[in-house]
């Protein structure tokens, strides 16, 4: 076996602090032979580490120590060239302290992994594979459709209608997995899957709350927890956290200073396509609200060597509102106190600062506006 050198040193300083456990991995695909090579994947105290084994009539193996159980990957790229590249199968799977049997005649793909939460892991996908399977073939006709009826609105309206109960369904089966397994680290990966990169809090924090306390205490569980303490933060009826940031001329702009309004905390970026494509929608609501009493403050997850390109979009798209960026793109300040996770979001604050509604787009923003004016 092969240990990435710079991976192990990072993790040096965490071995002395952290009990780890050992982890042994015997795999068996087939007769494959040189020059095919394993190779192991996984993160451990914020590091990645590769592994790797040359394969010999199939046989490869990993040994090793983990913190605690943690997702990884087995790549087995038959020309031993890496990770990546032809000829490559790869499979995830979780890694914990045990020994691990990875077996197959044929494919890395179709192998059967031991260990308990592997298991568990294969229940859930066994759950969710009615759902999945029918999810699949709904793509696969949708794509099959000519471009002009994929954007027929007559015919968008059937298919929205029918993936929304295929996704009604997958999330039915991923709730019941996560309620008859709250002792396994798969529940919280199920429960990140579920709740998405827009959490419901109302929903998602119970389920989070059912978790024995080994899942919650994990390194995952507490990162968790500190995301649903920044959704409850910023759920419908909480005062919007206060923040500062610059202007693109530099000069700093204070969210309390937009007390007295309504106000739209604008999340977007200038490379974000969904976000350039809902900025007319928030330019009309804005051109007929602005004198009212409404008012926007965008918060761009742009960097440093987008600054240009920021200002172009502001421009380019009629943004005529206030803008303010640290330009650390997806570590922008702001949107990690907002728990940002994707873009286009937003939040509507009433004129005391209260949120009162999330995530208005298109007619949704326009409807929720007449209705604070009363128009």
């Amino acid at each position: 076996m092969k240990r990435n050198l710079i991976a192990l040193a990072l993790l040096a300083p965490c071995a002395l602090i952290a009990q780890q456990k050992e982890f042994s991995i015997k795999g068996k695909i087939g007769k494959v032979n040189a020059p095919a090579t394993a190779y192991l994947t996984y993160r451990q105290a914020n590091s990645s580490v590769t592994d790797s084994s040359a394969v010999t009539n199939g046989v490869f193996e990993f040994k090793g120590a983990i913190d605690e159980p943690v997702q990884g990957v087995i790549t087995l790229n038959y020309l031993g060239t890496g990770t990546k590249g032809k000829l490559v199968h790869r499979r995830p799977f979780y890694l914990e302290a045990t020994r691990i049997k990875i077996n197959s005649k044929d494919s890395l793909t179709t192998a059967k992994i031991s260990g308990k939460i592997n298991v568990d892991n294969e229940k859930l996908t066994q759950a969710l594979k009615p759902s999945s399977d029918k999810m699949a073939a709904f793509m696969a006709d949708y794509f099959a459709l000519p471009p002009d009826k994929q954007k027929d609105s007559s015919v968008r309206a059937v298919l929205d209608k029918k993936y929304n109960a295929i996704d009604e369904e997958q999330k039915a089966a991923y709730v019941g997995f996560i309620k008859s397994h709250p002792n396994t680290i798969v529940s919280l990966d199920a429960l990140k899957r579920f709740g998405g990169a827009t959490p419901d809090i109302a929903v998602v924090a119970p389920l989070f709350e059912s978790f024995s306390e080994s899942v919650k205490n994990s390194t995952a569980g507490k990162e968790y927890a500190v995301l649903l303490d920044k959704l409850n933060a910023t759920s419908i009826g909480s005062m919007a956290p206060e923040f500062t940031q610059n202007d693109p001329s530099g000069n700093m702009v204070k969210l309390s200073s937009f007390r007295g309004k309504y106000l739209l905390v604008d999340f977007w970026a200038s490379w974000c396509g969904p976000c350039r494509v809902e900025n007319p929608n928030v330019v009309k609501a804005y051109a007929k609200y602005h004198e009212k009493g409404f008012e926007i403050l965008g918060v761009s997850l742009d960097n440093e060597k987008g600054k240009e390109n920021w200002i172009k979009a502001i421009e380019k798209d009629g943004l005529k509102w206030p803008q303010v960026s640290d330009l650390k793109y997806w570590n922008n300040e702001v949107a990690q106190l907002y728990a940002i996770r994707s873009i286009p979001q937003n939040f509507l604050l009433d004129p005391t600062g209260k949120i009162i509604a999330k995530n208005l787009r298109g007619e949704a923003l326009e409807k929720k506006l007449a209705e604070l004016f009363q128009l």
